[in-house]
């Protein structure tokens, strides 16, 4: 007998073929049988006019921690994300060095800091009772509702082993040594491989480069070489090139790092913009040079634009532009008073405008800011308007304009850039860039900067594009693309596509509605903190190893998911 018939779909079965409609059953966790059934099932239902797709997988996120308050992984779930790639960036909860429980305290202000998680949910919400890389997998074993694998993270493997001179210093042969016999622990706990990062965005509690971006080539070979001694294991690393155009040194460092592996590197994100063409190309020559060289560099690039929700108050991604950060640290008073010098006004749009500034150059056409949520009377009825529209009223700059709104509202107003790069020229490009070898959907952040953007829909909104918007991309292929092909990168076993036998990870959709709703602010993490939440349209059911988890955008309460480990439930995707 089935647990569970579907009869009737419209199967896309993640190959990139096309579409059939069939029945597919569904027993002990698998796809039992797939055509025209007459099976007896304890329960069934009627899929006509409806799509079975495979579940998504999302290749990078951040749900190490939200996880343990919340098992479902929301909004991905929602939006049919059945497993997630965690541990991304090189930062992860473990391991932690059993005699310095000071270090917990350490990783939770850097990700509060690094990747906009609240620190109240990170002290409240987990248990942080582990030690090594498998204690912390075994946390998290038969408590989650998506399938998860981890990354171990590059700057948890430098505090373990060196301490505090994680940051600054440089390790000792012994060190060394130590750090990649950690790494081949964790790898041996499940671990997917590593994640590592050079980026200049990055910075920890204290303010100061994170650890891992104080380790030299020789480091991150040696660990590299480590990832290639275990089965189905990978790299993903982050340099200061990801955020605009790789100098040469980036492409010499990536290519060899993914050679001493022979496995894939990946990175985040492409960024596809028609008014900087020569940015695609020379990010997608890094990809060119590793094949030569007997590596594969794989860029993860999103298929939406994803709203920011931002603010001269909070930690944002201005506060990344070079020389903001500077001002936008300073206490809220005497911010203001500095945002209000015209001179200060003049350095800060010049620093934002140059070169240096790289893919955040975007965020300095203040004049396109939609102005959210004010908070003084001064403010009433700006909420909605665009800043170019009020400084033309006021007879300012744009963003002078800006500065005299948020500081009457003590900088609390919330601000959403306009993106510029929706034109079609823009999406022209991205349907370009979609079909080389080397560049896969995904790069949501999904768990990481909470309350400043929500990334996670882009399976759903993508979906809907294709169907009802821009159709750059036909059903099929947009559906190979959010399953098959990440699948394949990590070589995940038997996911990915809807074959018999296969784990029955689905989505029953509504082509017709398949869509995301409009981020909006909730409070529901630990401490009340807030977060950006997407009402996921048309999803029907989704299911986690045949088990529902998701019925009408509501969580079953069942948690079937499984911690994905390298080897068991990877292959080796080799680049040899």
């Amino acid at each position: 007998m089935l647990d569970h018939l579907i009869k009737d779909a419209t199967v896309v079965d993640g190959t990139g073929n096309p579409a059939y409609v069939a029945d597919v059953g569904l027993r002990d966790g698998r796809i039992a049988a797939l055509g025209r059934i007459d099976a007896e099932a304890r329960t069934s239902e009627d899929a006509r006019g409806l799509v079975l797709t495979p579940g998504f997988v999302d290749p990078h996120t951040h749900y190490d921690a939200q996880l343990f308050w919340d098992p479902y992984a929301t909004p991905s779930l929602n939006h049919g994300v059945t497993t997630v790639a965690a541990g991304n960036c090189g930062f992860t909860l473990a391991p932690l060095h059993p005699g310095r429980p000071e270090d917990a305290d350490y990783t939770r202000r850097m990700m509060s800091k690094v990747e906009g998680m609240s620190l109240v949910a990170l002290e409240q919400g987990a248990p942080w009772n582990w030690h090594t890389f498998g204690d912390y997998l075994d946390a998290l074993e038969g408590r989650t509702a998506v399938n998860v694998g981890f990354m171990v993270g590059h700057c948890a493997l430098r505090r373990y082993v060196m301490g505090p001179d994680a940051v600054g210093g440089q390790p000792d042969e012994e060190q060394l040594a130590a750090m990649v016999r950690l790494l081949r622990e964790a790898m041996d706990a499940g671990a997917w491989g590593l994640s590592t990062t050079q980026s200049r965005t990055h910075s920890d509690g204290d303010g100061r480069p994170v650890a891992s971006r104080h380790a030299g080539p020789a480091e991150l070979i040696a660990l590299s070489r480590a990832v290639g001694e275990h089965e189905g294991t990978q790299i993903e690393a982050i340099v200061a090139g990801c955020l605009d155009q790789f100098s040469d040194a980036e492409i010499d460092l990536l290519t060899e790092l993914s050679a001493a592996a022979g496995r894939p590197l990946n990175w985040n994100v492409l960024t596809v913009d028609a008014a900087v063409p020569e940015r695609v190309p020379r990010q997608l020559g890094a990809s060119e040079r590793a094949r030569k060289a007997g590596g594969r560099i794989v860029a993860l690039t999103m298929p939406i634009l994803t709203p920011m929700n931002m603010s001269l108050g909070t930690f944002c991604a201005l506060n990344l532009i070079p020389g903001w950060g500077e001002i936008l640290g300073l206490p809220v008073p005497e911010r203001i008073e500095r945002l209000r010098d015209p001179d200060v006004r003049a350095e800060l749009l010049r620093r934002a405008r140059s070169k240096e500034a790289g893919v955040f150059r975007r965020l300095a056409s203040f004049g396109r800011y939609v102005i959210g949520d004010t908070y003084s009377e001064a403010n009433r009825g700006l909420g909605g308007r665009v800043v170019r529209d009020i400084a033309e009223e006021r007879g300012q700059d744009p963003f002078h304009c800006l500065v005299e709104i948020c500081a009457n509202d003590r900088l609390r107003t919330v601000l959403w850039p306009m993106p510029t790069d929706n034109d079609p020229a823009s999406w022209a490009l991205r349907a370009e860039t979609w079909r080389h070898e080397d560049v896969l959907l995904g790069g949501s952040d999904a768990g990481a900067h909470l309350d400043r953007m929500c990334g996670a829909p882009y399976t759903t909104r993508f979906l809907g594009d294709c169907l009802r918007g821009r159709k750059l991309v036909g059903l099929e292929q947009a559906v190979k693309m959010l399953t098959d092909d990440p699948a394949r990168l990590f070589g995940l076993r038997e996911r990915g596509q809807i074959q018999r036998g296969w784990h029955a990870d689905l989505v029953l959709l509504d082509p017709e509605r398949i869509d995301a709703g409009q981020a909006r602010l909730v409070h529901d993490l630990p401490g009340d903190s807030p977060r950006l939440d997407s009402r996921a349209l048309g999803v029907r059911a989704v299911w986690v190893g045949g088990v529902e988890a998701i019925r009408d955008d509501v969580v079953s309460g069942a948690v079937p998911g499984k911690v994905l480990r390298s080897g068991r439930d990877t292959r080796t995707v080799s680049t040899r």
